[in-house]
């Protein structure tokens, strides 16, 4: 791991892991160029590389002092490109001055280098010690406009990985609108590549989809206010004929949760661009002088070796340096649930006889789920007004939780702070803490409005209505959710000139809400939802260090959802239950094993009434348990191997596998039965050739070298959905 400046050529090359990163300071147009991104090479050969497109071209206007063999801006791979100067492909920056111009092009100032990685103010963001990271940061300045760009750029040890972000500091004496800033600016060369992104709606979240990267602009983002289920913050380019194990392979992921925007642009010379940041269509901020916006951060990542690697890279990544270290590879309590079973129809004794029912089986903790607070009958009123509904739970909360704790389980609870209902005593006390636009009339979604968490009053008040409850009671996680997009987005306490403020103001509060509260309960387990997976993404993951991958619990569907998210989100975030069948979504009868097989490759649970269980479920519920708690470590601190997609095989197959390589749990599941079926076989990845794997329930041995050649043998079941799961450890 290293970051080597060259001053003679004004070359900076960062290398991590198998990856070499390099750009340098255009020798006469003083602007950033991009060199090179991929495995390793020499530093200072990375210099070659340097032979921009000096051809002269029709319709390319050149810069001042430049000369058509020195090019146009618009032919030049560049670190950070320029808006109405040249180059008409998609820009990192536009700033609008108060004359209404919003030309921009930034120029090469000075730079630095030092060890360890800072945290931005108000955003999450990746950490590590200094001896584990290195960081670069660049500073440009458009000296007509006055406005600086710090570039920064951190490299982590044995991580083929770059983290970038920018910050724009208004250094003139009159107030500019930054209009658009992107994290992350990525020039390709002229070859082909194929983008594949993760796109999907509520209750279908994630789902693979891979294309070519044509001529024009492809658009991946949202403009919900919220990362969103359509289109995960996430995607990857590649070699057209990259797979899990071989062709190279870039991943690029926004630590953000609100509206972003990635463009892949292939231009007239087939020239591949890569922008990723916030979505300008929902984006204005006004910056007064001296003042400074930092936009999010952005993590590219590359392999030479296929899918596998990158994401093992991301996995890494996540679990080291952006997930809570409290979390990150501790062990997760196997949670049930009572939403599906009772939604808002319950009372305390009901709760009581779940929990007791829950506490037999065997499981960690309870959680009550929506309807608590409030006057919370149904889904139109009590958001925002977070005190106990006496009518459902007349003992309290405090004495709630102490009964589920005499049973010998863990206590959690559900809560929705960024929204509020118009039936509530917070509307009617404070109507313009909500997000509006006077005169124009409030979309309403779940019958509930947005808060304006630009607020600093609003987010007071969600923490000292939270932290009453999490105080009193024994609580132990967090289920935090929510339910709608947002719409009309004004905010009361912004002026006219700042009204473009208000999403990413809303986000940064939902931040600062959060960290408010980790700080506050160290010991909390915090899990994300967003109506199930509307919001999973990097900026949540530093906060929760799981989230409810879906609303849609049904093991058929999950094989899609949790395929996609894989590819960029450990298994270890991905909140997963066992559901009853068929349930509210998909509608299919799954065999209990195989819901559980599933559900088993996340952060594990159950979402139904215990009380439904025959004897025979019983049993497999507690064998289930067992299974997890003795795999569950692996799947924390291990690698996930993809054997097989559902968007191509019936046999959807994966294994995770211990960083030793002495100890993998293998999980296939055959969608649909077939008449006189074959016999399969699944060759296996990423065990040790010479090692001798015991099953450990049957004691039957193989050798990595057969897993991986021959492969291991999977049984012929009759019926559709059926699974297959086997844990091995390494004999002697």
């Amino acid at each position: 791991m290293g970051i080597a400046y060259y001053p003679e050529k004004r070359l900076f090359v960062l290398t991590s892991g198998n990856c070499t990163y390099a750009l340098m300071v255009h020798p006469l147009y003083e602007r950033l160029v991009h060199l090179y991104y991929g495995a390793s090479l020499d530093g200072e050969e990375a210099a070659k590389i340097f032979a921009c497109d000096d051809t002269p071209r029709a319709q390319s206007p050149l810069p001042e002092g430049a000369t058509p063999v020195s090019g146009s801006l618009g032919n030049l791979a560049q670190e950070f490109s320029s808006f109405g100067c040249g180059d008409f492909r998609a820009a990192s920056a536009r700033i609008r001055t108060a004359d209404g111009f919003d030309a921009t092009d930034a120029k090469y100032v000075s730079h630095r280098i030092y060890s360890g990685k800072p945290a931005l103010p108000g955003l999450p963001s990746s950490f590590a010690g200094n001896s584990e990271a290195q960081t670069l940061e660049i500073t440009l300045c458009d000296p007509v406009i006055q406005v600086e760009f710090i570039l920064s750029y951190s490299i982590f040890s044995g991580l083929p990985a770059v983290v970038r972000s920018v910050r724009a500091v208004n250094r003139g004496e009159r107030a500019v609108t930054v209009e658009r800033l992107a994290s992350l600016t990525l020039d390709f060369p002229a070859e082909p590549f194929d983008v594949i992104s993760f796109h999907g709606a509520w209750v279908r979240e994630r789902h693979f989809e891979r294309a070519a990267a044509g001529h024009g602009i492809r658009c991946l983002g949202s403009n919900r206010g919220l990362s969103g289920h359509q289109t995960n913050p996430f995607f990857i380019l590649c070699d057209p004929d990259a797979g899990e194990t071989h062709g190279r392979a870039w991943g690029q992921m926004l630590v953000y949760s609100g509206c972003h925007l990635a463009e892949i642009e292939r231009d007239q010379y087939e020239t591949v661009r890569v922008q990723f940041g916030l979505n300008p269509e929902r984006f204005r901020w006004r910056l007064e002088p001296g003042e400074s916006f930092q936009a999010p951060e952005a993590i590219t990542a590359f392999s030479d070796s296929g899918f596998d690697e990158l994401s093992r890279t991301f996995h890494d990544f996540l679990r080291d340096h952006v997930i809570d270290p409290k979390w990150a590879h501790r062990p997760r309590p196997a949670v049930i649930n009572n939403w599906e079973a009772t939604r808002f129809n319950f009372t305390e004794e009901q709760i009581l006889a779940f929990a007791k029912r829950a506490a037999e089986l065997g499981l960690d903790m309870f959680v009550l789920d929506d309807g608590w607070f409030g006057k919370r009958d149904d889904g139109t009123s009590s958001l925002g007004d977070w005190v106990v509904y006496d009518k459902k739970l007349p003992s309290g909360l405090p004495a709630l939780s102490e009964k589920i704790h005499a049973l010998g389980l863990k206590f959690g609870l559900w809560f929705e702070p960024e929204m509020v209902s118009p039936d509530s005593d917070l509307y009617r006390a404070h109507p313009d803490w909500c997000l509006h636009i006077p005169g124009r009339p409030s979309s309403l979604g779940r019958h509930q409005l947005v808060l304006d968490m630009g607020r600093p009053e609003v987010v007071e008040y969600l923490f000292r209505q939270m932290t009453a409850i999490l105080d009193a009671a024994r609580i132990e996680y967090v289920k935090w959710d929510a339910n709608r997009p947002i719409t009309e987005a004004g905010s009361a306490l912004l002026p006219p000139e700042r009204q473009g403020e208000a999403e990413h103001r809303f986000v940064l509060g939902t931040y600062a809400l959060l960290e408010k509260l980790r700080r506050r309960y160290p010991e909390m387990l915090f899990e994300g939802c967003t109506s199930g997976g509307g919001r999973f993404d990097a900026g949540m993951l530093y906060y929760t260090p799981q989230i409810w991958t879906s609303d849609d619990t049904d093991a058929i569907e999950r094989l899609y959802i949790q395929y996609g998210t894989s590819f960029g989100y450990p298994q270890s975030t991905m909140g997963a239950h066992v559901s009853a069948v068929p349930n509210h979504h998909a509608g299919r009868v799954t065999p209990l094993t195989t819901r559980g097989d599933v559900a088993m490759t996340g952060a594990f649970g159950y979402e139904l009434d215990p009380g439904s269980f025959s004897p025979e479920d019983d049993e497999v519920v507690k064998r289930q348990l067992a299974d997890f708690r003795a795999t569950q470590q692996l799947l924390l601190d291990g690698f996930l191997v993809r054997l097989g997609s559902p968007h191509t095989d019936n046999l959807c197959a994966w294994m995770t596998v211990a960083r030793d390589r002495g100890e993998f749990v293998f999980t296939a599941v055959r969608i649909m039965a077939l008449p006189n079926p074959k016999l399969e076989r699944v060759r296996l990845r990423g065990l040790d050739p010479d090692a001798v794997y015991a099953d450990a329930e049957s004691g039957e041995t193989f050798s990595g070298r057969f897993l991986m050649q021959a492969g291991l043998p999977i049984p012929v079941a009759k019926g559709d959905f059926k699974s297959f799961r086997r844990h091995f450890r390494r004999r002697g």
